[in-house]
């Protein structure tokens, strides 16, 4: 029994240490997936725009420039941590978006609807919502000069 309380006990510790890694892990994989993807768009538009003609998307003139455009900025602010819960939002619309006009005929049932990246991305992106940034990031280096560590609201 003293064993086990002794590895419980070791395991609490190593977890409080590691906290700051699931966080700074999915920020890093999807603000690199998202800016990798919004410059790939960004220096081969004319394809892109080809692309989302033919999917059938109105203006697409006017949105693959801007989903490029937003890939790319709200990915870097994904990757170093600010406004995490802001830049996640538009992304999450971007991978609806994504599954609707280009993925969904590949959908035939939930197994393949999970299987898609896009909803990898959407399900990690939810997460960074709710969570945050975690404690390696410029948001948390604002609230930590703001003088507020955790739960952030304003007149606090």
């Amino acid at each position: 029994m003293k064993i086990i309380h002794h590895c419980s006990a070791k395991f609490g510790r190593m977890q409080s240490k590691l906290e700051f890694l699931p966080a700074l892990l999915t920020r890093i994989v999807i603000g690199w997936v998202f800016i990798e993807s919004g410059w790939g768009k960004l220096t081969h538009l004319d394809k892109v725009i080809e692309f989302f003609t033919s999917l059938g998307i109105p203006a697409p003139g006017i949105q693959a420039p801007f989903v490029a455009g937003m890939e790319l900025v709200a990915g870097i602010l994904v990757l170093i941590g600010l406004g995490t819960r802001f830049a996640s939002v538009p992304l999450i619309g971007i991978m609806l978006v994504a599954i609707r006009t280009a993925k969904w005929e590949d959908v035939s049932g939930l197994g393949s609807l999970f299987g898609l990246s896009e909803v990898l991305y959407i399900v990690l992106l939810i997460w960074l919502v709710i969570k945050g940034a975690g404690s390696l990031s410029m948001d948390r280096v604002i609230q930590n000069r703001c003088g507020c560590v955790d739960n952030c609201e304003p007149g606090k």
